[in-house]
């Protein structure tokens, strides 16, 4: 099935007692790059989320967003900062002793200092969070690919309806090809009929000239390889996989076809069927860019 590299997949749910939300955004991008930002202390997920995406996303600039609260029950240490309590403290004092303020100093005076608290949370199984992590992941990760492909089958969708056109063109060169060398050979003769007037000329020097163009113009191996380069544009188009890449050369090859064909073409209606191909070439490359 053919991904955008354009997506989009988020979940929240609470696991464990853990409040978690997973945001993925991605665009298109040449190979598979990771970024990832999660709440404080849980850098350890980083590596883990990217090599796990990695197993499904084979390419785009990818962005992951992780949110965790700390589990209701985990243990809590809290330590006091004695010095600074001791400064606040004699601080209080010498406010009462200089401007005559009541003493009035205790216990929950000095604790809206804040800062004199330092909160120690007891060490946390990795391999826990992880798993309470990956069962929102996977939700989010979901959308996201489904996103994907959703885009991905609309890029599909006007590729393929272009192949058509591109080959209906094609029918056309093949067509009005041969009447080129018709055309060439009766120029020819008129032209020498113009020349020498009714005296004898030679027949077999025309059909040896008129050969030689036939096979200066002959664009036959070129329809026959773009046809070839369609049928194997459907079959990637149909198949699974990281195909993107596979189809920006088959595209290249497709171009090149045209452009030996407009080298060929001494035709204004066959140059004009040229240009036209290589408009829709054009159009499908732009949309392969964004292609996993």
């Amino acid at each position: 099935m053919v991904r955008s590299m354009t997506g989009f997949g988020r979940h929240e749910a609470t696991v464990d007692g853990r409040d978690i939300v997973v945001e993925i955004k991605s665009v298109n991008h040449r190979y598979y790059e990771f970024n990832c930002r999660t709440t404080r202390g849980y850098n350890f997920l980083e590596e883990k989320l990217k090599s796990y995406i990695k197993e499904k996303v084979s390419r785009g600039k990818i962005d992951v967003y992780v949110s965790l609260s700390q589990k209701e029950d985990t243990e809590s240490i809290v330590k006091i900062n004695p010095s600074l309590a001791q400064g606040y403290i004699n601080a209080l004092k010498k406010l009462s002793t200089d401007y005559g303020v009541a003493d009035d100093i205790s216990v929950s005076t000095v604790a809206q200092y804040n800062d004199i608290f330092q909160v120690h949370r007891a060490p946390e199984d990795e391999e826990e969070v992880w798993n309470a992590v990956k069962e929102v992941l996977d939700v989010a990760l979901d959308n996201f690919i489904k996103m994907r492909e959703v885009e991905g089958e609309k890029m599909k969708a006007d590729i393929m309806s272009r192949a058509e056109t591109i080959l209906s063109i094609v029918s056309k060169i093949e067509e009005k090809s041969p009447e080129r060398v018709k055309d060439y050979e009766s120029r020819l003769k008129e032209r020498i009929e113009e020349l020498l007037g009714s005296a004898d000329f030679d027949e077999q020097r025309i059909l040896t000239e008129v050969a030689i163009f036939a096979d200066k113009v002959a664009v036959d191996e070129e329809t026959v390889r773009l046809r070839s380069h369609f049928d194997q544009l459907k079959l990637l188009m149909n198949s699974d996989g990281e195909i993107g890449r596979k189809i920006d050369f088959i595209i290249q090859e497709m171009n090149r076809e045209a452009n030996t064909i407009g080298s060929k073409a001494n035709d204004s209606t066959l140059s004009h069927m040229v240009v036209d191909i290589k408009a829709e070439i054009e159009k499908i490359r732009e949309q392969i860019q964004n292609i996993e």
